[in-house]
């Protein structure tokens, strides 16, 4: 115990470490909060202040960070932008037919800089070639349009 007085500022460099290593393996962040609290008692050692001191400050600072920094990492952590992935992310935008669509053969679109298969959603309609349509779903290789008006001027 006279080490641990006698070089108090490396024991609580130690705990830091041992606490960030350990953080690695849980990734909850509650460790990390507890590390930064032991780098705090580490500055109290540096800096001379009694042991209880330094003990109260390493505590302090690791309720506040567990109480006012992790809600925030985390809410950042696991929000992020919404990502449309594979064909998935056509669903809404438009394309111009190349190949007539009928509701009893399909036709071809080109939409995204790719030519596709085309059906209409509508099964009565007749899209013909030139025509602006609106990818409404995606099913296995074939998308489901549906016409868009557009202004003629």
């Amino acid at each position: 115990m006279d080490w641990i007085r006698d070089h108090l500022w490396e024991t609580w460099l130690a705990l830091s470490i041992a606490l960030g290593v350990a953080e690695m393996f849980s990734l909850d962040l509650i460790l990390a909060m507890l590390a930064a609290g032991a780098v705090i008692g580490m500055v109290a050692a540096l800096i001379g202040l009694p042991v209880v001191a330094q003990i109260l400050l390493a505590l302090a600072a690791s309720v506040a960070a567990l109480a006012l920094v992790r809600p925030t990492v985390l809410k950042q952590l696991h929000s992020g932008p919404e990502l449309s992935l594979g064909h998935g992310k056509l669903v809404g935008t438009r394309g111009t037919v190349t190949e007539e669509i009928t509701g009893l053969s399909a036709g071809r679109i080109k939409a995204g800089g790719e030519t596709w298969t085309a059906l209409p959603y509508d099964e009565n309609l007749r899209i013909t070639a030139g025509e602006t349509v609106e990818i409404l779903q995606i099913k296995g290789a074939t998308a489901y349009v549906h016409p868009v008006a557009t202004l003629e001027s």
